[in-house]
């Protein structure tokens, strides 16, 4: 069966859409059918990320009934599939938020695993997202600031009866200054799904406008995304100096 992940924060910064395109990229790597879609309509930044920053028809037609849904429906050389939002300002007016659950629903018959990229805060933006999708997963930094939010993000997510699958620590250094990881589980109570190393190679990989997953697939942050993926899809996991800390 289908099932749609919204991938959100709270905080912005954290590595969100990052980790969207990554954990979608790294399905996608396995064989899995995946559509990720920019719903972040006022910041879009999936279709920078992945090189088509400007197509025809974005989600943004879709939610206003402008178009069908598979119009909107792009892919990329990788073989993944993208349902971007635009860039425009002036289609930032009057987007109906509350159609986005009867769209998301629809897409899965286009895709077996919807990864759905969220706005940054506690918005009506980010509730419909919450509201369009099957199970949350959280990313946060090993900061306070960015804990804090997320557990905001967890307290409106269960207020709308939705489940949290855990959460991904990004960019984690190993460093004193950084929150401990027991510290970050103990304040979210909830699964650690991975931790996403500093990577000077996730900057190369924007700039070649692609997934990390395809352009440094042997760096550790792929590494990471790969096995967060496994975790996800419920598939063995490689052991790694990351997947031996979680026993």
């Amino acid at each position: 069966m289908a099932k749609i992940y919204g991938i959100t924060s709270g905080k912005g910064g954290t590595g969100k859409t990052t980790s969207a395109i990554n954990l979608a990229a790294a399905m996608n790597s396995f064989g899995e059918n995946v559509l990720v879609v920019d719903a972040n309509l006022s910041t879009p930044n999936i279709g920078l990320h992945l090189g088509s920053p400007l197509v025809p028809i974005t989600l943004n037609h879709v939610l206003n009934g402008k178009t069908e849904v598979l119009e909107a429906i792009y892919e990329h050389n990788s073989g993944l599939k993208i349902l971007p939002s635009s860039l425009s300002i002036k289609d930032l007016r009057k987007i109906k938020y509350e159609n986005l659950p009867y769209i998301t629903h629809q897409l899965k018959s286009f895709a077996d695993h919807i990864i759905l990229d969220s706005p940054a805060g506690l918005g009506i933006d980010v509730e419909s997202v919450i509201n369009s999708s099957d199970e949350i997963i959280l990313v946060t930094q090993p900061e306070m600031p960015a804990v804090t939010d997320a557990l905001k993000t967890v307290k409106l997510a269960e207020q709308l009866n939705k489940n949290i699958k855990g959460f991904i620590v990004t960019r984690y250094k190993r460093r004193k200054s950084e929150m401990s990881l027991d510290n970050i589980k103990d304040m979210l109570e909830l699964p650690l799904l991975g931790i996403v190393p500093e990577d000077k190679n996730m900057q190369k990989a924007l700039t070649l406008k692609n997934s990390i997953i395809y352009t440094h697939p042997k760096s550790k942050a792929s590494k990471a995304y790969k096995n967060i993926a496994r975790r996800i899809l419920g598939r063995e996991e490689k052991q790694s100096f990351f997947s031996r800390f979680f026993k």
